[in-house]
């Protein structure tokens, strides 16, 4: 670790094989707390290229557990995080409601590190099994349209660097990797990144993997599309602005989409959503990025058509439903 350590503080960066040797030292314990944190420093002190990060991704999936689904057909909608907006859970909403509209989900999560409540913290309150089988995981799938893989459950590698991540409690490359590294490889994704450059990366990344994907952020820093303002997003349709407006939508103001302050607010505000207790903005936010999922498995659909299907599955109960099945 300290040749790549001393290449970085010389101001150099990693070629893509240099980064995936580095984070699999990184990954398997090779490198003591001061080192880990040394590396995780460096990326917030300048940006990430594509290079690295297609070699710390490259890495990170070579080292984790295959969850052994039998498909990768299968959508995940996940962000960055590290946004600093503490939301309630738009993304893992969002896969519940396009689970309830028919498709296939994994969902790869994580506890809250740079803020209060993740994805793993909202299914740990309500009790799902982050151990669970892979044949339990694929009869969620067939039963329920959607299973979770909690991070530190398939990525072993992690672990080494948790510690270091919660004591740093800022955001690190490992926000950016999270969505690039879900186990199951899925063939469609929906990622929100907390920066224009991110998105660029992103972009450029997934086009080399042939993933059916788009990449959202918000220009007022969410990693969503929150209808708080305009936001970019990059497809496999291209390139555009979108506003509220261009959606057929209304603008909310950001204090409309704020999360609990702890795990059991979060937690409250989750399950009233789906039980139909939504405020406007919450229900829009939720099934507008559903859509933006939906027309990753279905590009042939207009956004229209994809928010009428979310809608559909939020308001009839079928969402809530998917959220039953999965804990069982």
């Amino acid at each position: 670790m300290k040749k790549f350590l001393t290449t970085l503080f010389e101001q150099q960066t990693l070629s893509r094989d240099e980064a995936h040797e580095a984070l699999s030292q990184l990954g398997q314990g090779a490198a003591n707390p001061a080192e880990t944190a040394a590396f995780m420093t460096v990326y917030r002190m300048r940006p990430i290229t594509v290079p690295e990060l297609a070699g710390f991704r490259d890495a990170l999936l070579d080292l984790c557990r295959d969850p052994q689904l039998g498909t990768r057909e299968v959508l995940d909608i996940v962000g960055t995080g590290g946004d600093g907006k503490d939301t309630f859970n738009i993304s893992t909403l969002a896969c519940f409601v396009v689970a309830g509209a028919g498709y296939k989900v994994a969902k790869h999560g994580n506890i809250g590190v740079s803020s209060i409540c993740g994805s793993s913290n909202i299914l740990a309150h309500f009790g799902y099994d982050f151990d669970a089988s892979s044949d339990t995981l694929r009869r969620q799938l067939e039963e329920a349209n959607i299973c979770f893989l909690h991070a530190p459950a398939f990525h072993p590698a992690m672990r080494h660097a948790g510690p270091v991540r919660r004591e740093l409690g800022v955001r690190t490359f490992f926000n950016i990797l999270g969505p690039l590294v879900n186990p199951a490889r899925p063939a469609a994704q929906l990622a929100g990144v907390f920066s224009l450059e991110l998105l660029r990366l992103y972009n450029y990344l997934f086009q080399q993997t042939g993933t059916s994907y788009a990449v959202v952020h918000a220009l007022d820093g969410y990693d969503e599309l929150s209808l708080t303002g305009a936001a970019k997003l990059s497809s496999v349709r291209g390139e555009q602005f979108v506003t509220a407006e261009d959606l057929g939508l209304n603008t909310y103001d950001p204090r409309e989409l704020a999360g609990g302050r702890t795990v059991a607010e979060s937690a409250a505000l989750f399950r009233g959503i789906l039980e139909g207790q939504a405020t406007s903005a919450q229900r829009d936010v939720v099934t507008a990025n559903a859509a933006l999922g939906i027309q990753c498995l279905r590009p042939e659909l207009t956004f229209a058509d994809a928010l009428a299907a979310a809608r559909e599955s939020l308001d009839s109960g079928r969402a809530r439903q998917a959220f039953g099945q999965l804990l069982g």
